[in-house]
């Protein structure tokens, strides 16, 4: 069992429109994301409008797209990650695509169900990590993560750390094939050093590492 260990909401509430989805996202990632369902156009245009991110929350039950008549409510985890959306296009009629970054996390304390079927919540946000320089004994990570990142692609990441302990976690949280709640206790866990100890148990149990 992982130890995770949550941050420290902030004293500041804010009202904030949820986007569940199937994916964690962490802060500094980049997500894209084709919009098309009527209630998140109407909110992605207000999150525009007013220059204001969305919330991302991992979906655990129900599905992504809703299903006429389907009875089921979808649950969602209470920690997810601030998406602001950096660019947007309209390659036709009622589909948009948008670009999104990843900024602060933060917890849902309540939330409730628009008449559009949108989630708005009651959210605090976690004060983010202290930036720590990546520990040497952590260094075959960021050595991974780049030939990874070659790869992938730079052009799929917002900038480069490859010496902060925070950013070498979360970019290797979101590339590793981890099942989804062990990203999200990824995301949940307020330690940079545990999150580093976590993947590289993992890494070796696969012998990648």
């Amino acid at each position: 069992m992982l130890p995770f260990r949550r941050g420290a909401p902030s004293r500041e509430p804010l009202t904030l429109p949820l986007f569940p989805l199937k994916t964690v996202l962490f802060p500094g990632g980049l997500l894209p994301l084709k919009v098309f369902e009527q209630r998140y156009i109407d909110m992605t245009k207000r999150c525009i409008q007013d220059d204001k991110p969305f919330g991302v929350c991992l979906l655990t039950r129900g599905e992504e797209v809703a299903r006429r008549g389907a009875s089921d409510t979808p649950e969602f985890s209470l920690v997810g990650t601030l998406a602001k959306i950096t660019s947007w296009d309209m390659p036709q009629l009622g589909i948009l695509q948008l670009r999104t970054e990843g900024g602060t996390r933060f917890q849902v304390q309540s939330h409730r169900t628009a008449d559009d079927g949108l989630f708005l919540a009651q959210a605090t946000t976690i004060l983010p990590e202290p930036r720590v320089p990546l520990p040497d004994m952590h260094r075959p990570l960021a050595d991974l993560l780049e030939l990874m990142i070659n790869r992938v692609g730079r052009e799929n990441f917002a900038g480069e750390a490859l010496d902060d302990a925070s950013w070498v976690g979360y970019r290797l949280a979101e590339l590793l094939p981890l099942p989804a709640n062990i990203k999200q206790g990824m995301l949940e866990i307020n330690d940079s050093e545990v999150r580093l100890k976590a993947i590289a148990q993992f890494l070796k149990q696969q012998d990648l590492l």
